[in-house]
Formats: C-alpha cells, structure tokens, sequence
C-alpha cells in the first residue's frame, strides 16, 4: 500500500538469493553508457525515476539488469504499451530504441540480493506484491521503501531481485553500486546488440513478436 510507511527500526526480516560467478545478466541501456556502468544520478525523491532509484535521500550508483534478455527489453521498452483494440500488432516507437543498445555483463563474483519473489519472501521486507507491480505513479514510495530494505541490509546486500513486472516468468534485478565488488561485472562484447543497426532491429523484432509488439515503420 503506497500509504503504508516504513516500519521503524531493523524490523525486516529479509531473504537471501545469490546470483553465482559466471551468470550472465542483460541491460538495455543507452549506447554512451558502458555496458557495465552504474547510474551515478539520484532520482526526484517525488517525480520521475524508477522503481528503486537512488534519491538524494540514499544516494548509490545503481544497475538494473533482466536474468534473460528478454526481462532486460520488456522491462525497459514495453512498459505503458497497450494492445490494439482493432486486433493489430502493437507498435513500439523506433524513437523508444533510438541510441540504445542490449549489452550482457558476466558476474566475476558471487553476488547476494534480497529476493522478492514469493509472498514469504516479501513479507519478510514487511511487503506484498505492490512493491514489485505497482505501475510508475507509486515509485516515490517504491524507492522508499527500497532504501529501508538497504538500511535492513546493509552491507550485505548487493541489490534486488523480484518476477519482471512486463515478463513474469523471469527475473529482473537492481544492482547497488556502493555495495558490489570492484569489477563484479566483465562486459560480453560479441553479445551486444545495437539497436540503431539494421541487423539489430531485425534482432528485436524478433525478440518482440512472441509479445505481439512490432517496431513502428
């Protein structure tokens, strides 16, 4: 409930879920940005940002990735795309893709986050699936409440984890840049996928068909 505050105190009772040495993790992000660079910006504690931004309230760099490359698109490009009531495909706008790219990163080191997954798994941060689906109207508390989870969590804690809101059979993640290990994250070069390229929208589309969604023309 976004009306409900934050208990007071070390009240949580927080899962953990490690993310081995070796996964790899995806992230759309924009092109002059490294593939392995943590957001230096804090968010509006009121407007704009996302779920679990940084704000001048907690300041950390941070870093969301999807498990899958598919989380890491639908999570960035599908969001607030409704469907066609005339039955056509949806059509997302190439200016969405425009300077972007999908880059996968390779964990150098075991990485532990706080899995809110299941209904135990949030309750244990005193949650229930708000905090993980609510739409963007709620992240001021969202990010709220993120920062009591890292105050729960600290220095434990190196992010994140929940179901992707936009492709709930996999994972997505946000990583906190003052908590992982130096060079925890090594860069796939062969793996990137450019979007501003002619065989990387030829990849996305295909990515996205399964989802019923087509770059516009």
């Amino acid at each position: 409930m976004p009306n409900y505050r934050p208990p007071d105190g070390r009240t949580a009772e927080p899962g953990k879920a490690v993310l081995a040495r070796g996964t790899l993790l995806h992230r759309v992000h924009g092109s002059h940005r490294g593939a392995d660079a943590f957001n230096p910006r804090p968010a509006h504690c009121l407007y704009g940002g996302g779920r679990f931004d940084a704000t001048s309230c907690d300041p950390y760099g941070y870093l969301y990735v999807g498990l899958t490359a598919a989380a890491a698109v639908c999570e960035t490009l599908l969001r607030a795309l409704p469907f066609d009531p005339a039955g056509g495909p949806r059509l997302l706008p190439r200016r969405s893709v425009e300077g972007r790219r999908l880059s996968t990163v390779r964990l150098t080191a075991d990485l532990t986050l706080v899995p809110l997954v299941s209904a135990r798994e949030l309750a244990g941060v005193r949650q229930d699936s708000w905090l993980v689906h609510t739409e963007s109207h709620d992240y001021p508390y969202t990010r709220d409440w993120g920062h009591w989870i890292r105050r729960n969590t600290e220095p434990w804690a190196h992010g994140l984890l929940w179901s992707s809101k936009r492709e709930p059979a996999d994972r997505t993640a946000v990583l906190f840049g003052d908590r992982c290990p130096q060079g925890a994250l090594r860069v796939e070069e062969e793996a990137a996928v450019d979007f501003d390229t002619a065989d990387g929208r030829e990849w996305l589309d295909a990515l996205l068909q399964p989802y019923f969604v087509q770059l516009a023309p």
